[in-house]
């Protein structure tokens, strides 16, 4: 699977932006899919996961009540709500697939997925 992801951007802090994972290749109703980040100098981290259904999700401590993970199955992309924004945010964000099994679940470790999207920069101003 290809995955494209999109909508980073630059906000002020408190303000909102919508990530996009598209993919081509499988379709992702099947597949578990997640959100990782990684700011400069600092190690790709977790942030958001969500199984085949969407009625699985996990989310990272920093994030919780900030970003949603939702599933748009029609348009095979799966996207993450951010709101409240806040400088400590600003990374380049992936968008990833575990394409190994059937999705049942929504992992949180980066070793569970095989596919990457090429990532988008996101930028919060304070």
């Amino acid at each position: 699977v290809q995955l494209q992801a999109s909508g980073g951007g630059f906000v002020q802090a408190g303000g909102s932006l919508q990530l996009s994972c598209t993919a081509s290749g499988r379709a992702l109703s099947t597949i578990s899919m997640g959100w990782f980040r990684q700011g400069a100098g600092k190690e790709r981290v977790f942030v958001a996961s969500i199984n085949w259904s969407g009625i699985s999700t996990n989310y990272a401590d920093s994030v919780k009540g900030r970003f949603t993970i939702t599933r748009d199955d029609a348009k095979n992309a799966v996207c993450l709500q951010m709101k409240d924004l806040k400088p400590e945010d600003t990374a380049v964000y992936y968008c990833a697939a575990r394409t190994s099994d059937y999705g049942l679940w929504a992992p949180t470790d980066r070793m569970d997925y095989d596919s990457w999207g090429q990532g988008t920069q996101v930028t919060v101003s304070s």
